[in-house]
């Protein structure tokens, strides 16, 4: 390149530099390594050579080397044009084929030859000699323009990585984008993230250009870029909504223990605070609801039940199993966390719930395996309920 295209270069790195945060070495490197495959496939050349890009001028120049090889080992030296590979016969102890050494006069330099031109030059040393072609600015611009269009690239991919990584099992605000027959594409700001239409809350309609809530459950970066996965049936999200609504439970002074949904059905969250005078249910649900209805509007309706965490345990599966009362538990394996569950004939139905709910709810809040009897089918299995 002349020295006008050398200038556009470097200001072209340096501007790269600013606005995309690319370390300037990177660059550099990536394009003395591209530059060199390029000049070997543009100029049939063997390899040694090796491009050298000049830091403060942006001057590209391609060096070829040849390495000082010892003149005592010249009798065994072969041209490679002489070596007749095919009957080759030499093996070594592996049985394997052992080649000559081969001496190339386009990369290796006798010792003798070498001290013509650099009189102290050792063995093993090399002598560079600058081999530019008048040509190689038009094979250099079209290399470094992909070379920053791929690092463009690669630094934006980072730079998404980087956010989203930390934002994995958070919520986030998008606009809804586009659709296709599987997918809501939602705009994130600096990328899309993908909405499957499994993923949303059973019943909800979502409106193109509309501002929605979403929780991403996956960040992934492949070879065609990062994934961000998102949902709104995950419990996770309930999770969020809390923190978002409830301040007491984003400044620590309630604590959440363990949320179990059905999407579009109900949800069962477990609460507690560590500070006796803090009603933590009361504080969720707020004055006539308030809280808890605005959560319930996001969710399209969906009920849920605040629950008081107790670490004992029967005390815990008593409270989960609301809307049921007088619940009696009975803790049958501590270890594999297994307990009975002992209703009237009034409670049944609302602790068991429509098609079982309830009660799987309360299995998964709790991480407990609940079995639930009347205290009549407890007397006839002979379990003695005092």
């Amino acid at each position: 390149m002349n020295k006008m295209d050398n200038k556009a270069f470097k200001n072209a790195v340096d501007l790269l530099v600013k606005e995309k945060g690319i370390d300037e070495e990177v660059i550099y490197s990536a394009m003395e390594l591209a530059l060199t495959s390029a000049y070997k496939k543009n100029y049939n050349s063997l390899s040694n050579v090796r491009v050298d890009i000049n830091r403060e001028t942006g001057e590209i120049k391609v060096y070829s080397f040849k390495t000082v090889v010892d003149r005592s080992l010249e009798d065994k030296f072969q041209k490679f044009s002489d070596i007749d590979f095919e009957n080759m016969d030499e093996e070594d102890e592996d049985g394997g084929a052992v080649l000559p050494f081969i001496y190339d006069e386009k990369i290796h330099l006798t010792l003798e030859e070498a001290r013509e031109i650099v009189p102290d030059i050792q063995i093993g040393d090399t002598i560079e000699e600058e081999v530019t072609p008048k040509d190689f600015g038009r094979v250099a611009a079209s290399t470094a323009k992909q070379v920053v269009i791929q690092k463009i690239r690669e630094a934006e991919r980072n730079v998404i990585i980087d956010e989203f990584n930390d934002k994995q099992d958070e919520m986030v605000v998008g606009m809804v984008e586009m659709e296709d027959v599987r997918n809501y594409y939602i705009d994130l700001g600096k990328t899309q993230g993908i909405l499957p239409k499994t993923e949303v809350i059973p019943g909800e309609t979502i409106q193109m250009g509309s501002s929605i809530k979403v929780y991403i459950t996956k960040v992934d970066n492949n070879s065609k870029g990062p994934i961000i996965l998102l949902s709104r049936n995950h419990y996770g999200f309930v999770k969020r909504l809390f923190e978002l609504e409830i301040p007491e439970i984003n400044e620590g002074i309630i604590l959440v223990y363990s949320v179990a949904r059905e999407a579009g059905n109900r949800t069962k969250i477990a609460v507690y605070s560590e500070n006796e005078r803090v009603d933590a249910v009361g504080s969720c649900i707020g004055e006539r609801g308030s809280r808890i209805n605005r959560i319930i509007e996001e969710l399209h309706g969906e009920k849920i039940d605040v629950i008081e965490y107790s670490n004992d345990a029967a005390t815990f599966i008593a409270n989960a199993l609301s809307p049921a009362k007088n619940v009696r538990v009975f803790v049958t394996d501590e270890k594999n966390k297994e307990a009975l569950v002992v209703v009237d004939d009034e409670n049944l139905s609302l602790a068991i719930g429509k098609k079982g709910l309830n009660v799987r709810l309360a299995a998964r809040l709790t991480h407990y395996k609940l079995d639930i009897k009347t205290y009549e089918q407890a007397r006839e299995e002979g379990i003695n309920i005092i």
